[in-house]
């Protein structure tokens, strides 16, 4: 298989897997990642700290236990470290630093290297919220705007790892987009224990960034269901150091490509019916003939019930989507995803002899098409 069988890009790199190594302070370095990462799609190492006050604040939480990368040379050893990657994934750099100079001295360092600069507006410990670094970002939204417009002048392709659920989500995506960044990276952090998969699905519906969903995966139905609300790859972290799961990411890397391989969309979304879809499951939707959630969607896209009946019926014209006239609507086009279970869609794709798998990826054109052609863009509904 190729590198475009997942068709996934950001700027100038391509993934080979929707699977992704996220940091753990002091541990991803290059020889954690080539130990247990090998096969991922993305790995990030870090999160190096790029001036005096970052590698102080390290300083003082390695004192209190916690593992940190410290360095008396910052680019050197970023460099070095980037270097170190055996494998051909594609690396992204976590950095921090309490000024602007050194982020894009390293993203410079990064870009020629044809890697990831990902701006840590993540990091929780004290010391490092008390120089204003990390999580203390999402809260100063002018700042992290000014520092990704400038980051971007280099020319890097520009992750930001934030954490869901403290300040408001959307507003800080739609800012974090509109500043420029082409990846957003979220801890889906929740109240409760385990990720909040609806602050997934709600970022989905609210930006045109490539989605990296994190927290809580230790298994591939982990992983499924985050990619199910929208996410373009899912990563994982201390779930590689739990000693039952020492090969998580060659597990979750073998499974998604055999379930990309058999079912054509490997993070299809869940029916909006069901509550729980977002809105590329537009495409699996029925004729809006009757009360349902699909009014509420299409309305935040500015269609009324005809506008979107014509723009499916639409993109189905010429199409193998087109067939179907035993289907409940006439055609292909309003039948539902392939893991339900369905005699009249699947004795329709058996006799145009379509494979399940090449009905799943036409459902995916399908849903960018509907979003390529909302009335009112997802990133402004």
């Amino acid at each position: 298989m190729t590198d475009d069988q997942f068709d996934l890009h950001a700027g100038y790199v391509t993934f080979k897997n929707p699977i992704a190594l996220a940091t753990m302070a002091g541990i991803t370095d290059s020889a954690f990642a080539n130990e247990h990462a090998d096969r991922a799609g993305l790995v990030v190492i870090g999160s190096f700290n790029l001036d005096d006050k970052t590698n102080d604040a390290a300083s003082k939480i390695v004192a209190r236990g916690r593992d940190e990368f410290i360095s008396d040379d910052p680019f050197e050893f970023l460099k070095n470290e980037i270097e170190g990657i055996k494998s051909d994934s594609v690396v992204a750099v976590s950095v921090r630093s309490t000024t602007i100079e050194p982020l894009l001295d390293a993203a410079k360092i990064v870009k020629d290297a044809g890697a990831i600069l990902e701006l840590d507006a993540h990091c929780r410990q004290k010391e490092m919220i008390n120089i204003g670094v990390g999580e203390p970002l999402m809260h100063d939204i002018p700042q992290l705007v000014d520092w990704i417009c400038k980051i971007k002048e280099t020319g890097v392709v520009l992750s930001v790892k934030i954490r869901a659920n403290v300040v408001n989500n959307i507003d800080l995506t739609r800012a974090i987009e509109s500043a420029g960044a082409d990846i957003l990276h979220v801890d889906a952090m929740g109240e409760v224990l385990g990720a909040d998969l609806r602050a997934i699905r709600s970022i989905r519906d609210s930006t045109n960034m490539f989605l990296i969903g994190n927290n809580s995966i230790t298994c591939f139905k982990d992983a499924k269901d985050m990619l199910a609300r929208g996410a373009n790859m899912i990563s994982v972290a201390r779930g590689v150091l739990n000693d039952s799961t020492p090969d998580l990411i060659s597990e979750l890397v073998y499974d998604i490509t055999k379930f990309q391989e058999g079912d054509g969309w490997y993070n299809a979304p869940k029916h909006i019916c069901g509550g729980e879809g977002d809105l590329r499951a537009l495409a699996f939707c029925c004729l809006p003939v009757k009360p349902c959630a699909v009014h509420n969607k299409i309305g935040k896209l500015g269609f009324s019930a005809q506008e979107f009946a014509n723009l499916k019926m639409g993109f189905a014209k010429g199409t193998m989507l087109e067939y179907g006239g035993s289907t409940c609507f006439g055609s292909l086009v309003w039948c539902c995803k392939l893991s339900k279970p369905c005699f009249l869609r699947d004795g329709v794709l058996d006799m145009i002899d379509l494979s399940g798998a090449e009905y799943m990826r036409l459902k995916k054109d399908l849903a960018t098409y509907i979003l390529d052609n909302a009335k009112i863009p997802i990133n402004e509904c």
